[in-house]
Formats: C-alpha cells, sequence, structure tokens
C-alpha cells in the first residue's frame, strides 16, 4: 500500500488558500458559515444517487451519510437564519472515476428573496474569486437552446426514440443498445456531446432545465412550456455548480419524494426514510431563496488545470 499522498504538496497549500478565498467572499457579504450534521436517519430519494450508511447503536437503525447538506440547511432557513453557506464533506456511493470521489468537499449556500439569475451573477463573483481570475467572462444558454443550437432537436419535443437517433449519429459508443428514458437520453448527450465544449475561456450557465429534471427546483409555466428553475455552472467542459429557485410548497415537494420512492423500488434500490422534519420545516415556512452547490474538488481542479479529481485529494479511498 502506498502511503504517500496523491496530491502535491502543491495541492494541499492551494485548497487551503482557495478555502480561505471563499471563507473571505462570503464573510465580506455578510454570509453566515453553519455546520449541519454529516449523519442523518433520513437520506436522499433522488434515483440517481446512492447513500453511504453507517451504525448509531443508540439510534436502533442505520444513520446515512449526507450526500448534500441541502435539506438540514433549508431546515435552519425556515428557522430565520437568513443567508447561509456551509463547506462540508459529502458522500455519494457507487460513484468513482477519474471525475468522481465517494467521498468529496462541497460548498453550498442560500439567499433569501433572491431569484436564480441574481444568484447565478454571485456564482461568477466567487468563481473568478477563487480561481484568481477577475476578468473571466460569463455567458447563459438556456437548455433548449443549448439542444437546439448544438444538436438540432428541441429536448421537450423530441421523444427518447429521437434522442437515441441522434446519440447514434454523435457517434456516442454502445448507443444503438442503450435502453435509457427520456431523461437518460438527454443526460448522455449533454454529457458526451455538448458539456465538453461549454465554459472554454469562460465560465457558462445552462439555465431552465426541463421539469423532470427540476430535483427540489421550482417549476415555472410559460408558453413554450414549463421549465424548472435551475442552472448548473462549466467551466472548461467540467460541471461545477448546481443550483435551483428552491421549491417551498410542501405538498408538492413531498409529492416529488414519494415519486423517487416508487422509482427506486421500481429499480430494486434501496429506500431509506424521507425527511420528516425537512417537510414540516417546508410546512412552517421556508423563505423564497435561491441556493446552489459547487464542487470545491473541481474548482481546485480548474485552479490547478489537471484532469483527474485524485490530483487534488490528499489521499483518495484506495490509500485512505
Amino acid at each position: 500500500m502506498c502511503w504517500q499522498p496523491s496530491a502535491s504538496l502543491l495541492a494541499v497549500r492551494e485548497r487551503a488558500a482557495l478555502l480561505a478565498r471563499i471563507r473571505d467572499f462570503f464573510r465580506a457579504l455578510g454570509v453566515l458559515e453553519v455546520e449541519t450534521p454529516i449523519a442523518s436517519r433520513s437520506a436522499t430519494t433522488d434515483p440517481a444517487l446512492s447513500s453511504l450508511a453507517t451504525r448509531w447503536h443508540g439510534a436502533g437503525a442505520p444513520l446515512y451519510l449526507q450526500t448534500s447538506p441541502e435539506l438540514a440547511m433549508k431546515r435552519l432557513l425556515a428557522a430565520g437564519s437568513g443567508p447561509i453557506y456551509q463547506i462540508c464533506k459529502v458522500f455519494r456511493d457507487d460513484e468513482r472515476g477519474r471525475l468522481h470521489h465517494p467521498e468529496f468537499t462541497l460548498l453550498e449556500w442560500y439567499r433569501p428573496g433572491w431569484d436564480y439569475h441574481r444568484l447565478m451573477t454571485e456564482v461568477a463573483e466567487l468563481a473568478r474569486a477563487a480561481l484568481l481570475q477577475p476578468l473571466l467572462p460569463d455567458e447563459r444558454i438556456a437548455y433548449r437552446d443549448l439542444f437546439r443550437e448544438g444538436l438540432g432537436l428541441d429536448p421537450w419535443e423530441a421523444d427518447a426514440q429521437a434522442l437515441s437517433r441522434a446519440a447514434q449519429a454523435q457517434g456516442i459508443g454502445d448507443a444503438a443498445r442503450l435502453r435509457l428514458t427520456h431523461d437518460g437520453w438527454l443526460d448522455l448527450l449533454l454529457s458526451h456531446c455538448l458539456a465538453p465544449s461549454l465554459g472554454r475561456g469562460r465560465l457558462t450557465f445552462v439555465y431552465d432545465y426541463p421539469p423532470s429534471q427540476a430535483l427540489l427546483a421550482r417549476c415555472r409555466d410559460q408558453r413554450s412550456g414549463p421549465v424548472a428553475e435551475r442552472f448548473e455552472l462549466f467551466v472548461e467542459g467540467l460541471e461545477l455548480a448546481n443550483g435551483f429557485q428552491e421549491l417551498t410548497e410542501a405538498g408538492e415537494q413531498r409529492w416529488r419524494f414519494n415519486q423517487d420512492v416508487a422509482a427506486r423500488v421500481a429499480k430494486g434500490q434501496s429506500v431509506a426514510p424521507i425527511d420528516e422534519a425537512f417537510l414540516a420545516a417546508i410546512a412552517a415556512g421556508l423563505p423564497d431563496c435561491a441556493g446552489v452547490a459547487l464542487g470545491i474538488d473541481r474548482l481546485l481542479m480548474r485552479r490547478l488545470d489537471v484532469g483527474a479529481i485524485d490530483d487534488v485529494l490528499a489521499f483518495p479511498i484506495e490509500r485512505a
């Protein structure tokens, strides 16, 4: 077993400097740093994520390591915390690769009273400060326009068969053999065909996603069809952040959780308890707000211009 760190000492020092710049950024703006539990009796319902579990004998049931601090932070917002941020470790099972690691560092923050377009502006300001690139330009493109311009198809109107044909035409390996949902094809086309060209020499925000990909974001009806008020940030082809105009309706949120659980059961995935404390907080009054999660490790990768997450981790899981 190799005892030495995977990251260089330069990367270790750069991580410390990056975290200091982030904290300075929020301190200057009066945003409160908070901490919430890493382990909880509930876990994510998202079928795309798998939680890691541990056990505290006093609970008599598994405790789940957070995939995000989102739900606990929203409980603080409902209690009147005002704007808050957190830098923490999060955990996701079944994720390992050049850009993925089962344990990683996440920056998450919330702005009561803001909309998601205003938050995009602040995310760009934070990214420039963190990367020490004050003149880095930014751009915004709607999800629908991205697909229309990049692939010549409308992601709202194209069915799964049309998306499959597009994937095959783009030369995605084994596309003819894949059996994906509509959203699965959209994710594949975005990650393989569109994302690699995004954020080249700039910060690229993709916003207004299909409502089926709303997750915990609010949806909005418009003449051309409903959209989820959600955005992602791409830099040099790499997705760094995921933000929402947050859903504040408890009934709608419970319905989405139940839909997620049904999808997990259909796939044979494990099902953990739904976070009832979070739903109670929304019912009590989650303020209108926008929130975003940003991957610190990937941000550091961009700062150092390295190609693998192991290059910025002191001891990845194989050396832990």
